[in-house]
């Protein structure tokens, strides 16, 4: 794959790419890995398909035929009205769309953001967990994200009830960034309803980051998608409480997928089957303390390739 990023994008860069994406005949991280591997959208609608590895080619085609010119148009018309409301517009060959999410092969063609990302921001760690959280739970939650604040990490959540509350919340009050994926439009009325004001905190010290169409709304689809970009835009992935089925443990999963770390406290593991049996496998470190995470944050920060490697 061609690694050089563009430095730079233009307004009928980014409608390409949502033109694109609308024409999408299948997963919209197979369109991303297109547009990245022809050196753009505006490349690709020009047919500049030569970089396309082969396997990916008949798919490159597929789409191509799809796009029809109002699309472009209509793309257009999206960016210019939802940029207008204070949101920017990052797509995959851009320097500013993530560099952590950019090492996965299942990234969106492009992101929401809400509020601002940091360069600091390579520095996340996802904390997340079941939205029937328990006392203990919440409160491991807050204190594991009180200590990565207090040492610069930004803390990454999914803005549902529960664990991600808590750990948003204790972001904020320690002073740190936070960043919320969410599994709606970025235009959408924030789910759910009782994190409204959460979610507009977490704008001011942080962002909230969407993959969908500005005004989709909550859907139990959109979750699974949703976890791909969390696991994507951190470091390493931290699962509190979890059971078998919730979506935190196809986050633990993915992390794994992605060549993350998967950080599993030591109370889950000793509680649950699933957890015990990931604990065995490579990548994955049980946490007893702060220091397990941020001393494993520490050498992934010094050595960024490990990302990819690990």
């Amino acid at each position: 794959m061609n690694t050089t990023v563009a430095t730079s994008t233009t307004g009928a860069e980014q409608a390409a790419v949502l033109a694109l994406t609308r024409a999408s005949p299948g997963e919209w991280f197979r369109t991303a890995a297109v547009i990245y591997e022809s050196g753009g959208a505006l490349a690709l609608l020009d047919r500049q398909i030569g970089l396309i590895p082969e396997e990916h080619r008949q798919y490159a085609e597929e789409l191509l035929e799809r796009v029809r010119p109002e699309d472009l148009d209509a793309a257009e018309e999206l960016v210019a009205r939802v940029t207008a409301q204070g949101v920017r517009l990052l797509t995959v060959r851009e320097d500013d769309y993530p560099a952590n999410l950019q090492l996965v092969y299942n990234r969106p063609p492009f992101i929401w953001v809400k509020g601002d990302l940091a360069p600091g921001d390579f520095r996340a760690v996802a904390v997340v967990g079941t939205r029937q959280a328990s006392e203990d739970g919440r409160r491991r939650a807050t204190r594991l994200t009180r200590g990565l604040t207090e040492a610069n990490v930004t803390v990454l959540s999914g803005l549902a009830r529960g664990i991600d509350t808590s750990a948003h919340t204790a972001a904020l009050e320690a002073n740190g960034r936070t960043l919320a994926v969410v599994g709606h439009g970025i235009l959408t009325a924030v789910y759910p309803q009782e994190n409204r004001e959460l979610a507009e905190r977490i704008c001011k010290q942080g962002a909230l980051v969407s993959q969908f169409w500005p005004d989709a709304p909550p859907q139990a689809t959109n979750f699974p998608m949703r976890n791909v970009v969390m696991s994507g835009m951190a470091m390493g992935t931290v699962v509190i409480e979890a059971s078998a089925t919730g979506g935190s443990k196809m986050q633990a999963r993915l992390a794994l997928e992605h060549g993350k770390r998967l950080f599993l406290l030591e109370s889950l593991v000793k509680s649950q089957d699933w957890a015990q049996r990931y604990a065995e496998r490579p990548g994955v470190t049980v946490v007893r303390e702060l220091d397990d995470v941020l001393e494993v944050i520490a050498t992934l920060s010094s050595f960024p390739e490990q990302l990819v490697l690990l």
